[in-house]
């Protein structure tokens, strides 16, 4: 256990984020290219439904497979 998840409030950010990844996964697209693009993009995404459109199941056409 890292110190980061030594904490309620850690181990449940780790495992948001190890759920996003596994999705990513699920979804068949390569999870460092996938957060490599949302992150690019989140900054820029103003709307719920520009939101939408980063999620992994989303992502199909826009991120390489």
């Amino acid at each position: 256990m890292t110190r980061r998840t030594a904490t309620p409030k850690g181990a449940h950010a780790s495992a948001r984020i190890y759920s996003l990844i596994e999705t990513v996964r699920a979804s068949g697209i390569e999870p460092y290219t996938y957060m490599v693009e949302v992150l690019t993009k989140l900054p820029s995404s103003t709307t719920e439904k520009d939101i939408d459109k980063l999620l992994p199941w989303n992502q199909g056409e826009t991120i390489p497979v």
